[in-house]
């Protein structure tokens, strides 16, 4: 077994959508990025390629590069997690936390879950996916951004 951890946070802006787990949510702001700027995708990505030993999101998804462009995140987990397959690894578990003051993330948990786990082709129990704020404390809790980190546990097939 293996272990990896992963962290993103991203700015809030206005003028784009919030998707957060793969699945748009409802709010006056969006996350700024070269992609959709899905901070939990983002990490849960990291950590899939750090416990496989694959570098990062940035080596195989580089912002430079003119095809992930807005790219939906989701693709991304997709495409990292057939990497990790290709290394002999199956997804055991992965819990992850998102750091934002603002909405109410309680409500789209089993979404996202589902989501993500759809993304992987793994069950949806496999995922883990909560939510905090940080008392006001800092750029997030200024809702500023959001962030996000995650650990995955992987297994040789």
């Amino acid at each position: 077994m293996r272990i990896g951890t992963g962290y993103d946070v991203h700015r809030l802006v206005a003028g784009r959508p919030l998707v957060l787990g793969g699945i748009t949510i409802p709010f006056e702001k969006g996350l700024l990025g070269h992609s959709d700027a899905d901070v939990l995708v983002h990490a849960a990505c990291d950590a899939l390629l750090g416990a496989a030993g694959l570098a990062d999101i940035g080596h195989h998804f580089p912002d430079s590069d003119a095809r992930y462009k807005n790219i939906y995140s989701i693709e991304l987990l997709r495409r990292t997690y057939e990497l990790v397959r290709e290394r002999g690894y199956l997804l055991i578990n992965m819990d992850a936390t998102v750091f934002a003051q603002a909405p109410k993330l309680a409500p789209h948990r089993e979404a996202m879950q589902q989501t993500m786990a759809r993304a992987m082709q793994v069950s949806a129990d496999r995922i883990n996916i909560k939510a905090t704020t940080t008392e006001g404390l800092g750029e997030v809790g200024a809702g500023e951004g959001m962030a996000a980190m995650c650990v995955a546990l992987i297994g040789k097939q």
